[in-house]
């Protein structure tokens, strides 16, 4: 399993466009291999910015790699091209993370 993190930290009041963006329907969710897309809000409180992390799961490398090759993908990125992220956008950071373990919860077992 591949994990994609997008950490996108914006002026305060913000969280929710960031939110909406990603939940929106799209080609991704289409694609084979696609686990899910969780979105989150970090609930610590700062006064002048909050930080919202979409993590993506794929079911391998292959799978993500076949996203980042797909004709959808690479048109995204055409059409984002030249334009300047939205002005509340503070930073976005992305990381990738090859999961080596998962380790239930003894309670989920029963």
């Amino acid at each position: 399993m591949l994990i994609q993190t997008r950490t996108i930290v914006v002026q305060a009041g913000n969280a929710d466009q960031v939110v909406e963006r990603f939940t929106q329907p799209g080609p991704m969710d289409e694609m084979e291999g696609l686990v899910d897309k969780t979105v989150m809000v970090n609930r610590r409180k700062q006064d002048d910015h909050e930080e919202v992390v979409v993590m993506i799961r794929w079911e391998s490398i292959d799978a993500w790699k076949n996203w980042e090759k797909s004709d959808a993908h690479i048109q995204g990125h055409r059409d984002s091209k030249g334009k300047t992220p939205p002005e509340f956008v503070v930073s976005t950071t992305v990381n990738m993370y090859e999961v080596k373990a998962v380790k239930p919860g003894l309670a989920s077992s029963k």
